[in-house]
């Protein structure tokens, strides 16, 4: 049985001791908190998890690592394996029914009654994966993720920037976004070809921005950015006319990149009022 990385999996596996424990210095995970651990790989963050929380649950799809991954963990604590795909993942199902949802929290506490994520996320599928966890924000406290720099350089980008687009305006409108420290090729094995970073994005507790239809939002903004480099009365003119672009008190001459992510919260809201979203 082959534990080597695995390309077609996107594996890149952490083994720099000093990154290791700044990332577990970082999660600070304790006991009473309900940790999930995507891509757990050969164990190197999730032996110190387990220590710590004394209670995980890990996502793998490669079934080759199961059995050594156990291994590596056994006597830490409980540890539960589910062998599956990330991107089909129920987290919500994996909150612990019996804990009291009405306790009270101060304001920069860690919910015990929500999951906190952690994972080094295949870079293959780090966008697919991200807006699969933002759907699913409801059951999470935070994301602790080591993803592709550049992919982190999305989540964080201001408009008028190159990196600024669907995936910026997606997460922005529901967590408070922090880069936290870069992690260089060296540390993993193979050696990627790109930088990664580690970021931790914390779901709102109470809405920042107020949209009446989020899946009208979603629609406008993924159509918006699938054009990114035309006008916006061109970008849109699938789902919505200059006429109505105008009634926004948007300037339908901006381009998607420009516009921030209250210009796109403001077009949602207004068409969602006025009802002149077409069919299409």
């Amino acid at each position: 049985m082959s534990t080597a990385p695995r390309r077609r999996f996107g594996q890149h596996f952490l083994h720099d001791s000093w990154y290791i424990n700044q990332i577990l210095n970082a999660v600070t995970a304790t006991p009473n908190q309900q940790l999930v651990e995507i891509g757990p790989g050969r164990g190197a963050i999730t032996i110190g998890l387990l220590r710590a929380a004394k209670s995980l649950d890990v996502i793998e799809l490669d079934r080759d690592l199961l059995e050594p991954l156990a291994t590596n963990c056994n006597g830490l604590g409980t540890l539960r394996i589910h062998n599956g795909d990330a991107l089909k993942f129920d987290f919500c199902a994996l909150l612990h029914q019996e804990n009291n949802t009405n306790n009270l929290m101060t304001h920069n506490a860690i919910n015990p009654n929500l999951l906190r994520v952690v994972g080094n996320l295949p870079y293959n599928i780090s966008t697919p994966l991200l807006f699969h966890l933002i759907k699913q924000l409801d059951c999470i406290a935070d994301l602790n993720l080591l993803l592709q720099k550049e992919v982190v350089e999305r989540l964080v980008a201001t408009p008028g920037t190159k990196t600024y687009g669907r995936l910026s305006v997606m997460t922005q409108i529901h967590c408070c976004i922090e880069w936290i420290f870069d992690i260089p090729p060296t540390a993993f094995k193979p050696i990627p070809k790109v930088n990664s970073s580690f970021v931790r994005l914390r779901p709102y507790r109470e809405p920042k921005y107020t949209i009446s239809n989020l899946s009208l939002f979603t629609k406008l903004v993924t159509q918006a950015f699938s054009q990114r480099r035309k006008k916006l009365r061109n970008a849109l003119q699938p789902l919505l006319s200059e006429t109505t672009i105008r009634t926004c008190n948007i300037d339908s001459s901006l381009r998607p990149e420009q516009l921030t992510v209250m210009d796109f919260v403001n077009i949602a809201n207004t068409v969602a009022a006025m009802d002149y979203m077409s069919d299409g």
